[in-house]
């Protein structure tokens, strides 16, 4: 594996969800953000997603997608993403888009806060920056994007965006 390709680490499966697939789209997104280094994203169940969200952000329930910047020294490393396939095949089947495009968008997401971008702080600039990439890479309607619509909310009231900062 190049040192600058993206980790995809399945701790869930879906049959049909390709790790290779993935780390392709994990790449582009990496370096669509700005981000130069290696990611790894990893794919999980609420479970664990609600102990990171607890340790990471004190909230405990599970969370769509977390991220988890490298410190500054992390010699090409740029942070971890994690990522919850429940949630993730919950938000799919409500709003009418495969597994993978929401994977995907999870992801592109991921990549933004990596990058340092804080759409609970930034007064409009992630969800900008992600609405270009989404129409960029094909997807369907972005996370910032869809909770501002009343009934998206109301759908998928457990699907909170989280941005976590890594310990190391």
């Amino acid at each position: 594996m190049k040192l600058s390709n993206s980790i995809i680490i399945f701790e869930k499966k879906l049959p049909g969800l390709s790790s290779r697939a993935l780390a392709g789209f994990a790449l582009k997104a990496r370096r669509a953000t700005g981000l130069r280094g290696v990611a790894s994203v990893l794919i999980t169940g609420n479970r664990s997603m609600r102990r990171l969200n607890s340790s990471f952000r004190g909230k405990n329930q599970p969370t769509d997608v977390l991220s988890f910047p490298a410190a500054s020294s992390a010699n090409g490393f740029v942070g971890d993403i994690a990522i919850s396939l429940d949630i993730a095949e919950r938000n799919a089947r409500l709003l009418g888009h495969s597994v993978a495009d929401e994977i995907r968008i999870l992801i592109l997401h991921g990549m933004l806060h990596l990058a340092g971008y804080d759409h609970e702080n930034d007064e409009g600039e992630m969800a900008k920056k992600e609405i270009v990439l989404r129409r960029r890479f094909a997807l369907p309607t972005s996370l910032i994007e869809r909770s501002r619509m009343p009934s998206a909310r109301k759908k998928s009231a457990n699907s909170v965006r989280g941005m976590a900062r890594s310990s190391q």
